[in-house]
């Protein structure tokens, strides 16, 4: 694994490589995780492929300083300027993979270049489905002022996990996890900040699945049969393409980024 950053802007952009192939793969992170999460997948892709797995802001070691607003087009030039960095001549075309937040950067650049894309790989992604309080919290100026007060002062936040929790309003994972983020004032600021800074990433399905079609992207989807937080049911929009999509569903929960999983999300690659 070799371990290295790239400026952009004001800001300094971490990633790491595994592998020693020629076929470029970018991989984006889950929530609160980072790009050494990939180094799983090293045994089984490294030989035909050079991983290069990015750190988003306000994640592992990088250091972003452009405020609490990445681009679409701002990751696109950073993929961009690590691409050229990486590969001694330009490569016409690129994959992809995404885990969990990671997931919907991918569905996001799908959108967004994908004549550049050859392959997509989505482990169970976020970003295929509108969560209320997600868009509420991000995308609406009371709804991110509130947010920021919040990640302050949470008083009436543990009561309403402890109202769905005695009330069983939501499922006993999904409670688990938000108070996992939530319990913790640093936790929390770290929550506003990082779903702060990626709410212009809003994948519009109908128009990737167009994509998708036009450029003959292969994209391939993995779930957990069990988790509760990302459902296999939510790629149903795209099932139609049989030709380009295929919709894998495996033994397990949500955390499917790890080496036990590792040969099945290897396997997505040579199918």
């Amino acid at each position: 694994m070799q371990s290295r950053f790239i400026p952009y802007k004001n800001s300094s952009i971490h990633y790491c490589l595994y592998g020693t192939g020629g076929k470029p793969l970018f991989c984006f992170h889950g929530y609160g995780e980072d790009a050494t999460g990939f180094a799983c997948l090293e045994d089984g892709l490294g030989k035909e492929y050079i991983i290069i797995a990015i750190d988003l802001p306000f994640h592992g070691q990088t250091q972003w300083n452009e405020g609490l607003n990445l681009l679409p087009g701002d990751l696109v030039k950073i993929i961009y300027d690590i691409r050229d960095a990486v590969l001694p001549v330009e490569t016409a075309t690129i994959e992809l993979l995404g885990y969990s937040m990671g997931g919907r950067v991918v569905l996001q650049l799908l959108q967004l270049v994908p004549q550049q894309i050859k392959r997509a790989v989505l482990v169970a992604p976020d970003g295929l489905h509108k969560n209320p309080w997600y868009v509420f919290s991000t995308q609406t100026f009371i709804g991110n002022r509130l947010f920021r007060r919040t990640a302050h002062n949470a008083g009436w936040l543990f009561w309403l996990l402890k109202a769905g929790e005695r009330y069983k309003l939501a499922h006993q994972s999904i409670i688990k996890v938000a108070h996992y983020y939530l319990d913790d004032s640093g936790e929390r600021l770290k929550l506003y900040k990082r779903w702060t800074t990626m709410r212009r990433f809003k994948p519009k399905l109908t128009l990737i699945k167009k994509f998708i079609k036009q450029n003959s992207i292969t994209v391939r989807f993995l779930f957990g049969r069990y988790d509760n937080i990302i459902l296999s049911e939510r790629s149903a929009i795209f099932k139609e393409d049989n030709q380009n999509v295929q919709v894998h569903v495996i033994n397990a929960g949500h955390r499917l980024m790890q080496q036990k999983y590792a040969g099945e999300i290897t396997k997505l690659f040579y199918q």
